[in-house]
């Protein structure tokens, strides 16, 4: 005789199936949520490290902003060291220039002139005095330009005021200071080198330099 099952077979295994697939999509959750953990802790660990990178080139800059502006505040004290020693050697080699300047203005005033003011503007120099006639003047600046501390003078003004009897002419003129000892003042200490001029000879009876040839005899029938 034939077994019929009559048990709902069918429901038994559609309800198998659903407990299966409940199953696969817990796992495949939790399989999700775990990676989605591990990937969020690993983005997390590289924003981490990227900011504690960060946080360190901060305090770099910051270390060398400060020695930035310790080399800045060097380089100012340079620069006014530097400014205060170009002043010292100026003040060096011009040190006797004031001395010749008023002694060339002593000995290069002729007689019939007179100086009533003298300013100094850098290297410029303006006189002001009174004199007999124009020709006093001329005389004095030719005086100026020989003198070798003074030199290219500009006569400014020359007019008769007559304020001063004797001295009708009030005079004001320019001239641009120099230092005649520069262009031998080799070793900077104000004092001039010895270097004879070109062509000059040894005084007469002085000894020949060491190793120089003696001086030829002079011919005879030479010109007395």
């Amino acid at each position: 005789m034939a077994r019929i099952n009559l048990l709902p077979w069918r429901a038994e295994r559609r309800k198998q199936r659903q407990k299966e697939f409940g199953v696969m999509l817990a796992f495949a959750a939790l399989a999700g949520l775990a990676l989605w953990f591990l990937v969020n802790t690993y983005y997390s660990n590289q924003i981490d490290g990227q900011n504690e990178r960060n946080a360190y080139l901060q305090d770099q800059i910051k270390q060398v902003d400060t020695q930035i502006k310790e080399i800045d505040e060097l380089d100012k004290q340079k620069a006014r060291l530097l400014a205060r020693k170009e002043v010292i050697e100026q003040l060096q080699a011009n040190r006797s220039q004031m001395v010749h300047l008023f002694d060339s203005l002593v000995r290069t005033i002729p007689d019939g002139v007179v100086l009533t003011s003298i300013k100094q503007e850098g290297e410029k120099l303006t006189l002001e005095g009174m004199s007999q006639s124009n020709a006093r003047v001329s005389t004095y600046m030719r005086n100026l330009e020989g003198s070798g501390w003074m030199t290219r003078p500009e006569l400014s003004i020359i007019e008769a005021k007559g304020t001063v009897k004797g001295l009708p002419y009030a005079f004001s003129l320019t001239v641009t200071l120099a230092n005649p000892n520069a262009a031998t003042d080799a070793d900077g200490d104000g004092v001039p080198d010895a270097v004879p001029p070109v062509g000059e000879t040894p005084a007469e009876g002085a000894a020949p330099a060491e190793g120089a040839a003696p001086a030829a005899p002079a011919e005879e029938g030479a010109a007395s």
